[in-house]
C-alpha cells in the first residue's frame, strides 16, 4: 500500500486548476478552494476533518480532490468556513473548530514539511483524540516519491497512518488505516470501530 505523494497531489491540484482556468489564466489552488466553499450549517457532518498547515494549499487541494473521488466528505477549514481567521489563536476560531470536529467521524493529520510549524494542528489532534479515541490517523505526504510505510516521530507515532491501494481484483483505490506494513484495516471498517489487525504474509 502506498502513501499519498506530493507529486501525485500536486498533479491532482494542477488538473483541477486547469479545469478551472479562464482564458488561459490558471488560478491558484487557494482561489479554487475558496470559490468552491459553501458555508455549511454548524451541524453538518463530515467523514474526515483534515488537520493541515495553511501553507500547504496546493497539497490540500490535491488531497481533498483525491479523497472526495473515493466518496468521502472532507472538512477543510478555509473551504467550509472561509471567514475563519487561523493566523492567530482566538476563542471564536477554537469554538468553531471544536464544533466541526464534534461533527466529523475522524481526523486525518496531514504531515508535510510545514506541519511541524503549525499553531493549530497539535491542538486539533489532541482535542479530537480526547473526544473520539481511536479516530485519529496520520496522513503522511511523501515528499520524495512513492513510499509504502510511515514511522512517526514523537506523539505522531502514537497513531495509525493512512495509505491507499486498490483491493485485489478492483481498479478503484480505497483508503486503509495501518499500524504497521502488515497490520491494517480498511478505512470504512475502521470508522465502524474495527481496529487494524495482523495479516498473514
Amino acid at each position: 500500500m502506498s502513501l499519498f505523494t506530493a507529486k501525485s497531489l500536486l498533479e491532482s491540484a494542477r488538473i483541477v486548476a486547469l479545469a478551472n482556468s479562464r482564458q488561459g489564466y490558471v488560478r491558484a489552488s487557494r482561489s479554487i478552494l475558496l470559490e468552491a466553499s459553501n458555508q455549511a450549517a454548524e451541524d453538518e457532518s463530515f467523514d474526515i476533518f483534515l488537520s493541515h498547515s495553511s501553507l500547504d494549499t496546493d497539497l490540500v487541494l490535491g488531497l481533498k480532490t483525491q479523497i472526495e473521488t473515493m466518496g468521502y466528505s472532507i472538512y477543510v477549514d478555509f473551504v467550509t468556513d472561509n471567514q475563519m481567521e487561523r493566523s492567530e489563536a482566538s476563542k471564536e476560531t477554537a469554538k468553531l473548530l471544536k464544533q466541526r470536529m464534534e461533527n466529523s467521524r475522524c481526523l486525518f493529520f496531514a504531515t508535510s514539511s510545514n506541519s511541524s510549524i503549525s499553531k493549530w494542528m497539535p491542538w486539533e489532534c489532541g482535542f479530537f483524540d480526547g473526544k473520539k479515541p481511536n479516530k485519529v490517523a496520520i496522513c503522511p505526504i511523501s515528499m520524495i516519491g512513492t513510499a509504502y510505510s510511515y514511522h512517526g516521530q514523537e506523539y505522531l507515532a502514537l497513531y495509525p497512518y493512512v495509505s491507499k491501494e486498490s483491493p485485489q481484483g478492483q481498479s478503484d483505490e480505497v483508503l486503509w488505516i495501518n499500524e504497521t506494513s502488515s497490520k491494517y484495516e480498511r478505512f470504512d471498517n475502521w470508522l465502524l470501530g474495527h481496529q487494524p489487525y495482523e495479516r498473514q504474509r
